[in-house]
């Protein structure tokens, strides 16, 4: 959705401020992958929506749209992507915005950008490049041409005047032009004088400009950065702020918690003036110094059974992607349950016709896109960072702690598992501690759920005043020499256990009936609306899965070979040697016993 829409509907609908962050784009991959997860974080805390910096030029410019399409599409957060005039030609503006386009992006920061930098770290003079634009209203004129009004357009907002203009008129004159040419809001730079930058707002409004006015508010996080970026902004620093961060300059936590004082003093004035419904963040890729201004605001959106957790509802047990082409994607396969962004990125091709009725269409179809989708490697750690986060294990009694370190909260990834766990694994938790215990690795779970409302804190998903159900499902890699007497145990319950299993080889497995398309693992009831069926079990998706699921651990194991950990390479390769992949369902969700795992006890 349009910025200016959300904001214009959040207003209408509460009293209480909004708020956004600002992201940078990071210069290693580790990076990002750092990024993604506090993004994933933020989330929770409902932003209305984040934006993406532009670097002019080179490999970090390109990765500003793959993070505008991964914020959109697998993180489900709206995102407007900054583009810039410095270093680009149309041609390059133009692939720019087509992807931002394809990704469902419907939100534009036009910018004239700041003059490149030499070699020496100095700012050149700044010039438009060979086939570029000049200004900023060149770009916002540029894109509405070419896209109409699918774009919401920002500008960039000076209340303390720009280096390069000295002439406050001018200013708001330029401002003024952009707006004319289409401009729909505007961002501010950063400031600290509330006083100066009120008075401002009314001038603009004197200048009959009506879009939006979003601040742009800088948290202070330390002394040197923060004299640093008033003094390269050229902006003003009140009296009261020097005197108050002056004497505490050498202690970064004394100064963070004076900051944060003082930014919360700033924009409650703000948020009472009657010029500003709106927060931009500036969080310079951290998150702890905003949330603690928006928490002291009391901005944050707090869980409904008073957890200091911030949980917002989801509408499916999955997050919804905001790319438009997926709009119609109900129902999702339950093995990328905890690898989101290799899913989306599978099926990132799809159009809205694979996705009749909410879900994908003929099973045996080619549904998957290649796994040279998900990038240039499965596993989504540096070596180093794998290594640090994973060790080498060695033996299965490592593997087995590695697993448990994960569910009892102490890792927040695996190799095969992007996302944290959440309470849900609680009521099961003691059971697949011990099936890792006894060399069972368990790589994705569900309990059984019949009928809890849907506004619980924990299971609960989509419309309130509804009922959620599961069948309990485990997946995990099964020793192979005891694969026959996994298959005898379903076998004995086959009215109600259904399983799949598969080894590296492709050998495969199952007791589904064959004409079985979907196993509905999840669904929901709803007031006026048909059942929902969001998570399913299917065999096309499982030979998928499985041929990602090794292909990780084969990439796990070349981080081993590159760290000279010969007896961790080893291990790996006995496991996908020796191991087999398996999912089960128990299909009677009413009862209340644990059947899965008091079947499995028996293989030990």
């Amino acid at each position: 959705m349009r910025i200016s829409q959300k904001l214009q509907r959040a207003h209408e609908e509460r009293e209480d401020a909004t708020f956004s962050f600002e992201f940078f784009v990071p210069k290693t991959s580790q990076g990002v992958q750092n990024l993604y997860e506090r993004m994933d974080r933020m989330y929770q805390t409902q932003p209305e929506f984040i934006d993406i910096t532009w670097n002019a030029g080179g490999r970090l410019s390109m990765l500003s749209t793959d993070l505008v399409a991964t914020s959109q599409g697998v993180l489900g957060l709206e995102t407007c992507m900054h583009l810039t005039c410095t270093n680009m030609p149309v041609s390059q503006i133009d692939d720019a915005l087509k992807k931002a386009y394809d990704a469902g992006c419907e939100n534009i920061l036009a910018l004239r950008g700041d003059p490149p930098i030499n070699s020496l770290g100095e700012e050149e003079e700044w010039k438009p490049c060979e086939n570029g634009f000049r200004y900023a209203k060149d770009l916002v004129s540029y894109i509405r041409e070419q896209y109409g009004d699918h774009f919401d357009i920002g500008v960039a907002a000076y209340p303390e005047g720009h280096p390069e203009c000295d002439c406050d008129d001018k200013l708001l004159l330029h401002l003024k032009e952009k707006v004319d040419c289409g401009a729909d809001f505007m961002v501010t730079q950063m400031f600290y004088d509330v006083d100066k930058f009120l008075d401002w707002c009314a001038r603009v409004r004197e200048a009959g400009i009506s879009i939006p006015i979003i601040p742009g508010i800088m948290p202070i996080t330390s002394y040197p950065s923060f004299i640093r970026r008033t003094q390269w902004c050229q902006i003003n620093v009140p009296d009261n702020f020097l005197e108050l961060l002056e004497p505490v300059k050498d202690d970064d936590q004394l100064v963070r918690d004076v900051g944060t004082e003082l930014m919360v003093e700033l924009c409650q004035k703000l948020l009472d003036s009657g010029y500003v419904n709106h927060l931009h963040m500036y969080t310079m890729n951290l998150e702890k110094a905003s949330l603690m201004i928006l928490e002291k605001l009391d901005l944050l959106k707090r869980s409904n059974v008073g957890k200091d957790v911030i949980e917002p509802l989801e509408p499916l047990p999955w997050r919804k992607s905001l790319n438009p082409k997926r709009r119609n994607e109900l129902v999702r396969p339950i093995f990328w349950q905890k690898r989101p962004y290799s899913y989306v990125a599978r099926t990132s091709l799809w159009n809205e016709d694979e996705f009749p009725n909410g879900r994908f269409g003929d099973s045996s179809s080619p549904a998957y896109g290649d796994l040279d989708l998900c990038g240039h490697s499965l596993i989504r750690q540096s070596v180093k960072k794998s290594i640090e986060l994973w060790s080498t294990p060695q033996t299965l009694d490592d593997m087995s702690n590695l697993v448990t370190s994960y569910l009892e909260g102490k890792l927040k990834c695996l190799p095969w598992s992007d996302v944290p766990l959440n309470h849900e694994v609680d009521d099961i938790l003691k059971h697949l501690i011990d099936l890792n215990k006894h060399h069972i690795f368990t790589i994705n779970s569900q309990p059984k759920v019949n009928g809890k409302p849907s506004t619980d804190p924990v299971v609960g998903w989509g419309p309130t005043k509804g009922y959620v159900y599961q069948k309990e499902y485990l997946e995990f890699l099964l020793p192979r020499e005891k694969l026959p007497l996994f298959q005898e145990i379903c076998q004995e319950h086959s009215d109600h256990l259904t399983y799949f299993a598969i080894d590296s080889q492709d050998n495969l497995a199952t007791n589904h009936p064959e004409d079985s398309r979907a196993n509905a693992v999840t669904w929901g009831v709803f007031p006026g609306s048909e059942i929902l069926q969001p998570t399913i079990v299917e065999k096309a998706s499982f030979l998928a899965w499985k041929e990602e699921f090794f292909t990780i651990l084969k990439e796990w194991k070349l981080t081993f070979v590159e760290h000279k950990a010969t007896e961790s390479v080893n291990l790996v390769n006995h496991i996908i040697d020796n191991y087999v992949l398996i999912n089960v369902v128990d299909n009677d969700f009413i009862s209340t016993n644990d059947t899965i795992y008091d079947l499995l006890q028996q293989l030990y």
